[in-house]
């Protein structure tokens, strides 16, 4: 007898990345390095994410980009969250290089890193600033650039706290996700995962 849920499923040919065939939720965050001439070079990623639930944060990136020799060189990198009504901005960081910087970088409001080499776009939530810690390579012709935070600084507005609701924080900081491939959402309705008893997440 044949299950309609598996009579649904169709198998993909591993020939090609699974990614391009559904769409999948990311953040959306702009990586700040410094290029060898000393000017910032910002990137936007979204293979990015905590590393556990201590302070180190990684992202994927491929050593033909300049991010990636720039973090290899400099051993430290900065991580803008921005904000959704920046979406603009923020897709331009994306665009070719004019000799060795980017035009886009030098119009955006910005804000120096206090402990590492590094800006931040200033109109964003959360910033963090990161020290190498490795980069693992063999992901394909992808690298793992893990870092560890050394410094972390946030919109008040956007601070989780016990005596906030965290559904009226969302409300108030909607967060920017990235659907790969080539789309976005703002997620500001949310409710409360229903965690078994006892779960601690």
């Amino acid at each position: 007898m044949s299950d309609d849920r598996y009579d649904a499923l169709e198998t993909l040919d591993l020939e090609y990345p699974v990614w391009d065939r559904c769409f999948t939720v990311a953040p959306l965050v702009l990586v700040g390095t410094i290029d060898p001439a000393g000017t910032p070079d910002l990137a936007p990623k979204h293979m990015a994410f905590p590393l556990g639930w201590d302070n180190y944060f990684g992202f994927v990136c491929t050593p033909s980009h300049a991010t990636f020799r720039n973090v290899e060189r400099t051993r430290s990198f900065t991580v803008t969250y921005p904000r959704h009504t920046d979406i603009v901005a923020t897709s331009l960081t994306a665009s070719p290089r004019c000799g060795d910087t980017k035009p886009i970088v030098n119009v955006l409001n910005t804000f120096p890193a206090t402990d590492v080499d590094g800006v931040f776009v200033r109109n964003g939530y959360l910033f963090l600033e990161c020290a190498l810690e490795r980069i693992v390579d063999g992901f394909g012709s992808n690298a793992l650039i893990a870092g560890r935070i050394v410094a972390a600084h946030i919109d008040r507005a956007a601070l989780r706290s016990s005596d906030r609701d965290d559904a009226e924080i969302l409300l108030q900081v909607p967060q920017f996700a990235y659907l790969y491939p080539g789309r976005f959402a703002v997620v500001d309705a949310t409710q409360a995962f229903p965690f078994p008893a006892d779960m601690r997440y």
